[in-house]
């Protein structure tokens, strides 16, 4: 029973894996430890002694033959708890004694989130990012930043587990490979920014994310176009996965929306035609027309110049012979964002490519003035989400149920045909909506109305302004023409004069 009770004792420092409460709440290496009592199993006092650092007493237990492999309750190895705590010169021993580098505790083995931009470097000269965590105890080692513990599990066969798209013949790597070498995670100036998307080693047993993963890399190989965001490379064949593009700085659509509020017609046409001509690209592609499925304004970007690229590709699909899919699953709320997804997604029935149109109408047009602080101005006219005051999980059932978001602020802003288009484009009936290519025709028109109106203005303000410039020089001109004929009746000598001379 007391061996029981030693062996569930916490060494230090906790696995790099284990729950964050568990981490915070356990001691440094320089903590004192309790005192072990006598007779406690020799293969836990080795875990002890490993996280003091006592390289005697471990050799002393490793040549009375105690086990150096010997997991805890935990599944942890006393390399796993030497390599937490950076003790060098007891992880040289246990590996010199037979330690497997590769054991994994009781949380798995694989895990890789970019959480900083620090990075580590490997003995072969490869960076890693620091906080990614691979095998464990090398996993360990990498967490807690023990650099010297790093570069002997690497030396003894640590090694980053397998990424799910790794070939074995170097002639079937994919053309777009980006070796992660070439990727800086740090705060260095003057480079080339890129926008990254991983796939950390935790999904890797993620059927649906694995999947998201190499239908977006496949996607995104396929398009080019001036209004969708441009793929630059992948890491497929290490840890973690990447998808590379390019890195456009003025963020997405909706942060542009939540410092500008509403905007006026003419700016929300000239950005609605941005993202119509990218969705048009899209639904137009050949030989299989693509459907975004999660058009919203956090996944449209904004570049250098302020014109908008349609991004994100995770939950897009392809129509290949069929005219319509399926979600092989109902959608949740995790998936995509409830108050823009059309009614035949939320029900599980079959859409096309009108579920993108549904989602364009909602952008073009909000409602509530005073939207809630969380959801802040995601719209062009009106200055909010759709349906903001409801909870997001009953928006989809009040488009099921054919309720639309009201039109709220002044008819003049829904000017040219603009109301009765997003009208059209959020119809009930998916064959009702139409196409891009007849979106970008209508919005041009009303963009062309809206122009001439504001040059009419312009060229009246200006008629306007000579006008009353000519009338102010007339009105002087007869000023001074009076003024004379007053000067000429006060004298009339000169009058005679001047006709005696005649």
């Amino acid at each position: 029973m007391e061996c029981n009770r030693a062996q569930q004792a916490r060494f230090g420092r906790q696995s790099s894996l284990a729950p964050p409460e568990r981490r915070e709440n356990s001691r440094g290496f320089d903590d004192e430890v309790e005192v072990l009592p006598e007779g406690i199993d020799p293969r836990v006092r080795l875990m002890y002694l490993a996280n003091e650092g006592d390289s005697e007493g471990i050799r002393e237990l490793l040549d009375s033959g105690t086990d150096v492999n010997f997991k805890d309750v935990d599944g942890r190895t006393a390399l796993h708890v030497a390599a937490c705590q950076g003790r060098t010169d007891v992880v040289q021993l246990l590996l010199r004694r037979g330690a497997d580098v590769n054991l994994e505790d009781r949380w798995g083995s694989t895990i890789c989130i970019l959480l900083a931009d620090s990075s580590v470097k490997l003995a072969n000269g490869r960076a890693l990012l620091a906080n990614c965590v691979f095998a464990q105890p090398f996993a360990d080692a990498i967490f807690y930043k023990n650099h010297e513990v790093i570069k002997l599990l690497e030396e003894h066969g640590a090694k980053p587990p397998v990424a799910p798209m790794h070939v074995q013949n170097a002639r079937e790597v994919p053309e777009y490979e980006i070796h992660p070498s070439e990727l800086d995670f740090t705060k260095s100036v003057n480079i080339t920014k890129v926008a990254v998307k991983l796939l950390g080693e935790e999904l890797f047993t993620d059927e649906d994310k694995i999947k998201a993963f190499t239908d977006e890399l496949a996607l995104l190989q396929k398009i080019r176009h001036p209004n969708v965001v441009q793929f630059l490379g992948a890491v497929t064949q290490s840890s973690p996965m990447m998808i590379v593009t390019e890195y456009l700085p003025k963020g997405d659509l909706r942060a542009f929306l939540k410092r500008k509020g509403s905007l006026k017609p003419i700016i929300a046409v000239k950005l609605a035609l941005d993202i119509a001509r990218g969705m048009n690209y899209l639904h137009e592609h050949k030989p299989e027309a693509i459907i975004h499925r999660d058009l919203e304004p956090s996944n449209i970007l904004r570049d250098d110049s302020g014109h908008l690229k349609v991004a994100d590709f995770g939950v897009s699909k392809l129509l290949k012979v069929a005219k319509t899919v399926k979600e092989d699953k109902p959608v949740t709320c995790q998936d995509t964002s409830w108050r823009y997804v059309a009614p035949e997604v939320f029900k599980n029935e079959e859409y096309d490519t009108k579920v993108d149109v549904f989602s364009f109408a909602l952008i073009l047009q909000e409602v509530n003035p005073t939207p809630t602080p969380s959801l802040y101005s995601s719209c062009m006219i009106e200055g909010s989400p759709p349906f903001s005051t409801k909870q997001e999980i009953e928006v989809p059932k009040a488009y099921v149920q054919n309720e639309r978001p009201p039109f709220r602020v002044s008819a003049k802003l829904y000017a040219h045909g603009l109301r009765e288009l997003i009208e059209e484009c959020w119809s009930q009936k998916p064959f009702m909506r139409p196409k891009f290519a007849q979106i970008i025709v209508k919005l041009e028109d009303i963009g062309n109305q809206l122009v001439h109106k504001r040059r009419w203005k312009v060229s009246l303000s200006l008629s306007l302004i000579f006008f009353l410039k000519l009338c102010i020089l007339r009105a002087l001109q007869c000023l001074n023409l009076e003024s004379v004929l007053k000067l000429d009746r006060s004298n009339p000598s000169s009058h005679y004069s001047s006709c005696s001379s005649i």
